[in-house]
Order: C-alpha cells, then sequence, then structure tokens
C-alpha cells in the first residue's frame, strides 16, 4: 500500500472513529440531561418539603400568639374583677373585645404571611418540575446511533471523494 492509499485508510478509521465518538457523546449528553432532571425533581421535593414546614411554623406561631392573647386577656378579666368591674358591659367589655380583634388581625398576618412563604417555595418546586420534564424531553430527542451514522454519512462521503482521486490520479479505472 502506498502513501495515498494509507492516506485514505487513515481517513476511513478516522471517519469511523469519529461516528464512534458522535454516538458516545450524545450518549453521555442524554445521560447528563436525565441526571439533571433528577436532580430537579429532588429539588423540587425538597422545596415542597419548605413550603410544609412553612405552614407547620405559621401554624405553631399563631398557637403561641394565641396563648400569649389568652394570657393577657387573664390578666385583664383578673385586674377588673378586682377592682370591681363588671366584666360584661361597658369598657371591661370593649377591652376584652379589642383584645380579641387585635388576635384575630395578628393571627390573620402570621397565616398570611405563612401561606405567602409556602407559595414562593411550590412555584419553586414547580420551576424544578417544569426543568426535569424539559431535561427530559431534550434527552428524549437526542438519538445516539442517528448522530454516530449521520457523523459516519459525512465523513464517508470525504472519504469515497479521496478515493475517487487517488484512483484518478493513479491512472486505476474507477468503477
Amino acid at each position: 500500500m502506498d502513501v495515498g492509499g494509507a492516506g485514505i485508510f487513515l481517513q476511513a478509521a478516522g471517519a469511523v472513529n469519529s461516528a464512534i465518538g458522535s454516538y458516545y457523546s450524545a450518549k453521555s449528553q442524554q445521560s447528563s440531561l436525565r441526571f439533571a432532571a433528577d436532580i430537579a425533581d429532588i429539588n423540587a421535593r425538597i422545596s415542597e418539603i419548605g413550603a410544609q414546614s412553612e405552614l407547620m411554623k405559621g401554624e405553631r406561631e399563631i398557637g403561641a400568639l394565641t396563648m400569649r392573647y389568652g394570657q393577657m386577656k387573664s390578666t385583664q378579666r383578673a385586674s377588673l374583677a378586682a377592682n370591681g368591674v363588671d366584666l360584661g358591659e361597658g369598657s371591661a367589655a370593649e377591652i376584652q373585645a379589642s383584645t380579641d380583634i387585635l388576635k384575630e388581625i395578628d393571627a390573620n398576618t402570621l397565616n398570611s404571611n405563612a401561606v405567602r412563604s409556602a407559595w414562593g417555595y411550590r412555584t419553586q418546586a414547580t420551576n424544578y418540575q417544569n426543568d426535569a420534564i424539559l431535561k427530559r424531553a431534550t434527552a428524549s430527542t437526542i438519538d445516539p446511533l442517528g448522530a454516530g451514522l449521520t457523523s459516519l454519512l459525512g465523513s464517508a462521503g470525504s472519504v469515497a471523494s479521496s478515493w475517487y482521486n487517488y484512483n484518478k490520479a493513479s491512472g486505476q479505472q474507477v468503477r
């Protein structure tokens, strides 16, 4: 085999090597996308846990608030009763009603804050889930065998052209 024939052989071997590289590159890209989708799923679950944690925290804060206001109202009632004030009428009744209203306002604020915080976590979880769906969809469109064959076919034309030119230059009849 002369230098020209060796060159064509090496070009053909390079074409095969390139096709194999394209195949494994596509497999690697597909695998990376699936792995990233799995991580996004894990992050979505962690975000949902964060949302549930915020809601439970809000419930605990409302419970503590209710206890504080209950103690405050008990103190008010004891103080008023100790001074001989009728608890069911006038200013005494208004003081107790105001305490109940303030407790409701504070409890609603705590609840709203917990719901808003949980909403943020759930929005983040949805974004992670959408990211996972997109990555899996992209991975499913990658065809490693197709990538390898496309590379091989692209290189085959070049090898064939070189073989044709080599045979033409060496005076052999091209069939």
